[in-house]
């Protein structure tokens, strides 16, 4: 399999604890976010679609996937010419799922609409918590009524395939906050969903806001029991837990995704995108302005490209296919890397089984309940 993703780097506010590239377009007060200038997002466009001319002639994508940012914050005018482009730019017709990234406040009927008629089957909502609260502590500009009505309104433009994200671990939220926000996705019923340990990235409002003491933490074993909880009551609720932060009801795991976590090969387009493609990583510079220039003066849109070397693949690879709850198998991915996983870094796979976070399961190695919640500290130390 072989996916596309498109970045559109633009927010109608940011919120405080993302640390994705995009600009603001909200008017009024700075909110010390990047804000774009009027003239962005026709010059984005002009830019992608020059990008869009760089796709080798045989990429014949099986999943598009466009994130950001928010896409739907596009006019409905721009948002149609990009659908035209990418028809363009590839061979779309092996295309099994394109999703659409979205945020209640900015999806309309006539977008929904549009996206549907231009072959996008899959809608991914960014509805954080449904606390009016929370969602003020995160920045985020809608309400949970929004959700609610945004939700049934892709279901009757005929959306059959719908994500909901959320976020666990807000300070000051409560586990039954938490229980409420799972109920009422349940209640919904998407067929998958998206659960996320609120995280502190440098740079962003939110981290300043903890370094200066306005905020704090909440404790690890209070975001275990929240993640615990999740887990139940999704899985109690006929969703599988099959990745680390995702839940699907069965057959409907997200097949973009399956990409990143299991080598495969993808093409990225727009500021700060990413690719995997031919044995090379390479990511485009994290700037509109950047991004813009180059293209116009034919220079280089890369901020970085590289090839691992096979040990280095191989460690990644490992990393990557832990993710998902059934595991790394041993046989596979010693055919897979060239590589047995004993042999990369049997001391520190030893290590993390004494202490009860990893273990072998019919030839699988794979992360326990316990390793779910503190997967990255593991992930970092087998790299």
């Amino acid at each position: 399999m072989s996916g596309l993703y498109i970045h559109i780097p633009f927010c109608v506010r940011k919120c405080l604890y993302c640390d994705f590239y995009s600009l603001e377009t909200m008017k009024g007060p700075i909110s010390g976010r990047l804000k774009a200038e009027p003239e962005d997002q026709n010059q984005f466009l002009d830019s992608l679609e020059s990008e869009f001319g760089s796709a080798p002639p045989e990429f014949r994508p099986d999943t598009v996937f466009m994130g950001g940012g928010t896409p739907t914050e596009l006019s409905l005018s721009d948002l149609r010419k990009l659908m035209s482009m990418i028809h363009r730019m590839a061979d779309l017709s092996g295309v099994t799922e394109w999703t659409c990234e979205s945020n209640p406040g900015t999806i309309t009927r006539e977008k929904a609409e549009l996206l549907r008629e231009s072959g996008v089957n899959r809608i991914s909502l960014g509805v954080q918590s449904f606390n009016q609260r929370n969602l003020d502590f995160l920045g985020r500009i809608h309400s949970p009524g929004d959700v609610e009505s945004g939700f049934r309104m892709l279901r009757e433009t005929g959306f059959e395939n719908i994500n909901l994200d959320i976020i666990y671990g807000i300070p000051g939220s409560t586990a039954s906050e938490v229980e409420d926000d799972i109920e009422k996705i349940v209640e919904l019923g998407p067929e998958h969903v998206s659960c996320y340990c609120l995280m502190f990235e440098q740079g962003t409002p939110l981290t300043r806001m903890l370094n200066e003491g306005h905020i704090r933490r909440m404790a690890d074993d209070d975001e275990l029991e929240q993640y615990r909880m999740i887990r139940k009551l999704l899985n109690k609720s006929g969703y599988t837990h099959y990745e680390i932060s995702n839940f699907s009801v069965p057959g409907m795991e997200c097949r973009h995704n399956h990409l990143y976590w299991g080598d495969g090969e993808y093409l990225g387009f727009g500021p700060s995108a990413h690719s995997h493609w031919q044995g090379i990583r390479r990511g485009n510079v994290r700037s509109l302005k950047k991004y813009i220039n180059a293209l116009q003066s034919g220079d280089s849109i890369l901020e970085f490209s590289e090839r691992l070397d096979p040990e280095a693949k191989a460690r990644e690879t490992l990393v990557m296919w832990l993710r998902r709850l059934d595991g790394v198998p041993r046989n596979k991915f010693a055919e897979h890397t060239g590589y047995d996983y004993r042999d990369l870094c049997s001391d520190q796979i030893d290590y993390f089984k004494e202490n009860g976070v990893l273990e072998d399961r019919d030839g699988r190695l794979v992360l326990t309940e316990e390793g779910l919640f503190v997967s990255d500290a593991i992930f970092s130390e087998l790299l």
